[in-house]
């Protein structure tokens, strides 16, 4: 009888587990560690598979092994006739700008596709023109629908890749918004020890 109990416990454990994996494969879990402590992103695998896949092998291929979160907008830095945006911004752009700069574009996948908008905590792609977005990415600072299709802060008016959000670590966020900037950029860059898979 302990027998069947055991291996009826083992098999239950087996379908928690395989659940388990199925759930993590529609949404991953990566770690931003920074110098001011670690961000713990929800990526949305279902809505924006190609973002996801994209940002997923650039973190596997250890892309961002000693980059840094190095550009901020704030409602102070940023011109008074214009739309305003509140994020962060990293990557390696500044790190290693001859391998951001050879990466393909991923294809475009709009808010309006996607279903996922520019909240507080959202992690989305740095772009020009739709189809041109990579490796750099930011974070939202509160809702912004400027940055959905439609909004006002790009004059083509895709918007922008949304494709997670942070599950924690939003005081981390907050904190490296808070740093010392000119002109929209870090002084010094905030560093990105690595992004990891969880």
């Amino acid at each position: 009888m302990s027998l069947i109990r055991n291996t009826i416990a083992v098999f239950f454990l087996l379908l928690a587990g395989c659940a388990e994996k199925t759930r993590d494969s529609a949404t991953p879990h990566v770690l931003i560690q920074t110098g001011f402590g670690e961000i713990e992103l929800e990526l949305y695998a279902k809505q924006a598979p190609k973002t996801v896949e994209a940002f997923l092998r650039y973190v596997d291929s250890g892309y961002y092994k000693n980059s840094q979160f190095y550009r901020v907008l704030t409602i102070d830095n940023q011109p008074s006739n214009a739309p305003k945006t509140e994020l962060i911004q990293g990557g390696i752009w500044k790190t290693n700008y001859a391998l951001a700069s050879s990466l393909q574009g991923i294809a475009h996948e709009s808010t309006e596709m996607t279903g996922i908008e520019h909240k507080d905590g959202t992690i989305s792609l740095a772009r020009g023109a739709p189809g041109t977005a990579a490796s750099e990415f930011f974070i939202c600072i509160g809702r912004q629908k400027g940055l959905d299709a439609g909004g006002e802060n790009i004059a083509d008016k895709q918007g922008f890749a949304a494709f997670g959000r942070v599950v924690k670590g939003m005081s981390v966020v907050r904190k490296i918004y808070r740093q010392r900037e000119s002109e929209q950029y870090f002084r010094p860059p905030v560093p990105i020890y690595n992004i990891v898979l969880q």
